[in-house]
């Protein structure tokens, strides 16, 4: 690995530990093994850092919440993958975040002291809602969900579950809770869909 690339994996770690603003120059060289200059040749502030470490974070959550989408045909089983991955694969990723889901934890330092960083975050979650929203639409599109459903209330509902798991799971740092929460939101949503054979309902 390459310095450049050492400093970006070491900080992922130290800002989903600590956040970005309680993270310093020097954290970050100490835990990349790195001097002063090593530091600024890559990158010309810790703010520039920033941005390179959302893109790797990034790319991880695509990679862990993402996996086996391409898959699935059926847009109500795409939503219920991400939602797996999401307990199975992006909660328990403790190597590449240590502290829990990166962006939830920037978001609430960042949302009053950098609003223009904060800005960045809330990119992915108003995307990570539309895809939700536009499974579901299809879902319900093809008969998948009841014809009463709600799809943007369930892709809030589905938000905010995820969310709140977030939060808890980095304050517990266990699983059995986060388990827990996603079980009763899976069968939630179980409880909502109609099955292939049944053909729709009310």
């Amino acid at each position: 690995m390459s310095l450049k690339d050492n400093i970006i994996s070491e900080s992922l770690r130290l800002f989903s530990l600590k956040g970005f603003l309680s993270t310093s120059i020097q954290d970050i060289m100490d835990a990349a093994h790195t001097s002063k200059g090593g530091f600024y040749n890559h990158f010309k502030s810790k703010e520039a850092l920033f941005f390179r470490v959302l893109e790797e974070a990034r790319k991880i959550w695509r990679e862990n919440n993402l996996d086996g989408l391409d898959q699935i045909t059926d847009p109500f089983e795409k939503v219920k993958r991400i939602i797996i991955n999401y307990r199975d694969r992006y909660l328990k990723d403790t190597a590449k975040l240590p502290g829990g889901c990166i962006f939830v934890t920037l978001s609430v330092e960042l949302d009053d002291q950098r609003p223009h960083l904060s800005k960045e975050l809330n990119k992915g979650f108003n995307g990570l809602k539309a895809m939700l929203k536009r499974y579901l639409d299809e879902a319900k599109r093809i008969g998948r969900l009841r014809k009463n459903c709600d799809v943007r209330a369930i892709t809030e509902l589905i938000f905010s579950v995820i969310l709140g798991t977030t939060v808890m799971y980095g304050i517990e740092k266990h699983p059995a809770t986060s388990d827990l929460a996603i079980n009763s939101l899976l069968h939630y949503l179980d409880e909502l869909s109609v099955s292939v054979e049944n053909g729709n309902a009310a």
